[in-house]
């Protein structure tokens, strides 16, 4: 595995990333929060894109892996600073972008900025709008209490540490929902989701399929998959779907 390379954004923050050269348009990976670019599916999906000569793009958001800055300072609009950076100084033309649970959110956030620039998109458990749909909504009033007196609240994961959830997070999510206004996405959509997924409900996928506005857009439903969306028949649907997008 070779060494990672760097780039500075313009709010100061270091960013992480690999690239891989080739023809496009070139797909570029965005994880999942807390995730990063050394996780199965992007190791996977940077094989794959070597092998079949395809440009291809993987980072580390600031406060995750080995980018700089610490997760708990970090919020939706930093990441999504840092995936316009990263998209802005390392890519050229069209972009197929592949959207992995928080990544899904990233990823309409960079079509909406930038929809010129986007042939497709796969999201992988997409997880839109869940600082306020899966956090906030769900908090206690002593958990809300807590946001707001101490600044932050621990919630269990099952995957890895608990989450510090903070309440800068929370209320940057609540400027970049995408699921309370018209969402239109003009390039072919493929979204993946596993029934067993504890993180990410079916309800969200579908939530978002009739939500957006789109000529193209397909949820395809995996019966026992999880979150980690990452065993053999999996990483297969997903580069299934990029090869769909990307023959449009």
């Amino acid at each position: 595995m070779s060494d990672s390379n760097f780039i500075d954004t313009p709010e100061g923050r270091r960013i992480a990333y690999h690239k891989t050269d080739g023809a496009g348009p070139c797909v570029v990976f965005l994880g999942g929060l807390k995730s990063d670019m050394m996780g199965t599916k992007a190791v996977y999906l940077e094989d794959w894109a070597r092998a079949e000569g395809r440009a291809f793009l993987r980072f580390d958001y600031s406060g995750h892996g080995e980018s700089s800055g610490s997760f708990a300072e970090g919020c939706i609009g930093d990441w999504h600073e840092d995936t316009l950076a990263a998209v802005g100084a390392l890519t050229d033309g069209p972009l197929i972008v592949v959207g992995s649970s928080m990544g899904g959110w990233q990823a309409l956030l960079l079509a909406r900025h930038l929809p010129e620039r986007i042939a497709g998109l796969v999201g992988i458990a997409a997880a839109p709008d869940f600082t306020e749909d899966g956090y906030w909504a769900n908090f206690t009033d002593a958990q809300k209490k807590a946001l707001e007196e101490v600044g932050q609240v621990e919630l269990p994961s099952d995957y890895m540490e608990p989450y510090v959830i903070t309440r800068r997070m929370i209320e940057d999510g609540r400027k970049r929902l995408v699921l309370r206004a018209p969402l239109t996405l003009p390039f072919p959509v493929r979204l993946l989701q596993g029934t067993a997924d504890t993180a990410v409900s079916t309800a969200t996928a579908v939530r978002l399929l009739e939500h957006a506005q789109c000529p193209d857009m397909r949820l395809t439903l995996v019966k026992d998959s999880d979150h980690r969306f990452s065993d053999e028949r999996c990483l297969a649907l997903i580069v299934g779907a990029i090869e769909e997008v990307s023959a449009q």
